[in-house]
């Protein structure tokens, strides 16, 4: 298992290590002790969520306020997307950036999002299903969504017709609007 840390501080991809042969394949997907050794934060699993979608469906971006807060461990279980991560964190030296990556079943690969820290995605086939492990349970009222669409982000989808987006992504706040609404948490290096 190889994990890296990206560009924005915390965020970490996960690359299994795969062992194939004439039956199919095995490989470890996620492991509590190997994710906080590298992140060098706690991740004690609390929820599990799963996503199906259509080709060509956008969700996000979204995050959850601090407290309670969520990091979450993504993984594309079947299909493929474009991911994308976005620093929410005020006074974080990436605040405002964003990086997106492809993630699919085939290579089994998972991107680690600490709190405060959006995430949104774009389904690139048909009957994509997405995992979460999550660190903390839903609270209604936590939710933060930003527009995927601000253009101060300028999030490169790569869509080729309009995505399908769900009414409350397609009318959340931009990254700007949601500074000044006070939704957005504060970059701690211990985070």
């Amino acid at each position: 298992m190889r994990i890296e840390e990206l560009a924005i501080p915390g965020v970490f991809t996960v690359a299994p290590d795969q062992i194939r042969d004439e039956r199919g394949m095995f490989y470890e997907g996620f492991r509590v002790d190997r994710l906080e050794q590298a992140t060098g934060q706690a991740f004690e699993p609390r929820q599990i969520n799963y996503s199906v979608s259509r080709r060509n469906t956008l969700r996000g971006i979204h995050s959850v306020t601090i407290p309670p807060g969520q990091a979450k461990y993504v993984t594309c279980v079947r299909g493929a997307l474009r991911d994308f991560v976005v620093d929410l964190r005020i006074g974080s030296p990436a605040f405002g950036v964003s990086i997106g990556n492809v993630l699919d079943a085939d290579a089994g690969n998972s991107v680690y999002i600490p709190e405060g820290v959006g995430h949104g995605f774009l389904t690139l086939t048909d009957d994509a299903c997405i995992c979460y492990v999550l660190s903390s349970t839903y609270v209604p009222g936590t939710q933060i969504d930003i527009h995927p669409f601000d253009p101060d982000l300028a999030l490169d989808w790569g869509f080729e017709e309009p995505p399908l987006i769900s009414a409350k992504d397609a009318s959340a706040l931009s990254l700007n609007e949601s500074l000044v609404a006070g939704l957005l948490s504060h970059w701690s290096a211990d985070s």
